[in-house]
């Protein structure tokens, strides 16, 4: 078993920033795909990025591409976001996830259901 937590979310004006980690507890298989959806309020859960916990390569919904940042530290077995320029639309609350069996990038890496592993999630508030 897998268990995710998320950190760092926060209240911030807008152009400012912030970093989200996900601390993952558990083994973690080289083969495994972590990514980032968030939730606002009324709205589906919607794909933000994700990364090979193998390569490191990244994949990112256009929206946030240029602002955002996914990372990862294998030895900490911790996920990152950095989030750069926020924007009032990035409120949410950020869930961090992890799946296996497909690559960190496409259709499937961007549909929740294929993370059978989720963080409880961590609030984002961007203020204009």
């Amino acid at each position: 078993q897998v268990q995710l937590v998320e950190s760092g979310g926060g209240l911030v004006q807008a152009g400012g920033s912030l970093r989200l980690s996900c601390a993952a507890s558990g083994r973690i298989f080289s083969s495994y795909v972590m990514a980032w959806f968030r939730q606002a309020p009324g709205k589906e859960r919607e794909f933000v990025a994700a990364i090979s916990w193998s390569t490191g390569s990244t994949y990112y919904t256009e929206s946030v591409k240029g602002r955002f940042t996914i990372s990862r530290d294998n030895a900490k077995n911790t996920m990152y976001l950095q989030m750069d320029s926020l924007e009032p639309g990035d409120t949410a609350v950020y869930y961090c996830a992890l799946g296996d069996g497909f690559p960190a990038y496409g259709l499937r890496a961007t549909n929740p259901r294929n993370y059978p592993y989720r963080g409880q999630g961590t609030q984002v508030t961007v203020s204009s």
